[in-house]
């Protein structure tokens, strides 16, 4: 039996994202939520709260995403508690992104679970690929920030403005840059 455009995905394998019905329509499903969110005024809190929560996977009772916001399905987002984005916070959630506890996102921050191939052919056939992206507890990711398929972020990291994280940061990290390396140690979190 051939698998699903979708299930390639889900597997990390190519898979065709442009011209498979069902996720062309899960994709178009998910911008009307997103459209409908970023048009809803400030203070309708309640009612933003609520769109989130049908769009996405999961997420803690404390959190705020400000507007505007996109991403590609929503079901593929899960939040901990006591998370934060600040404005244009993009995430392209192929695959599971997963955002731990008391995460803090600055503005203009992207999370890309989607890559393409280095093969021209197959690149030009629509094929892409989708990698996890974990964010451990207790990570703040400065402005501008990108994060890039198939990375975790470990607990207790601080993530300086700009960088562009494109491999693994391990817990209790200061990094930055482009390529994100890690600057120094942090003193591990104290519950």
């Amino acid at each position: 039996m051939e698998l699903t455009e979708k299930e390639k995905c889900q597997k990390g394998q190519l898979y065709d994202a442009n011209n498979d019905p069902e996720l062309v329509a899960e994709r178009a499903a998910c911008k009307e939520t997103c459209f409908r969110y970023n048009q809803l005024p400030p203070s309708c809190m309640e009612e933003r709260k609520q769109l989130l929560g049908e769009l996405l996977g999961k997420t803690g009772k404390t959190f705020l995403i400000e507007q505007p916001f996109y991403c590609d399905y929503g079901y593929n987002i899960s939040l901990g508690e006591n998370f934060y984005s600040n404005v244009n916070c993009v995430i392209l959630d192929g695959a599971p992104v997963t955002f731990g506890d008391n995460v803090f996102v600055a503005p203009n921050c992207g999370f890309y679970t989607a890559g393409h191939p280095l093969d021209a052919c197959q690149r030009n056939q629509g094929l892409e690929y989708a990698r996890p992206i974990t964010i451990g507890h207790n990570v703040w990711i400065g402005a501008h920030v990108s994060v890039l398929p198939g990375v975790s972020i470990g607990n207790n990291c601080v993530i300086g403005a700009g960088s562009v994280v494109n491999k693994d940061i391990p817990a209790n990290s200061l990094a930055a840059g482009n390529p994100c390396k890690v600057i120094r140690e942090l003193e591990p979190q104290q519950s």
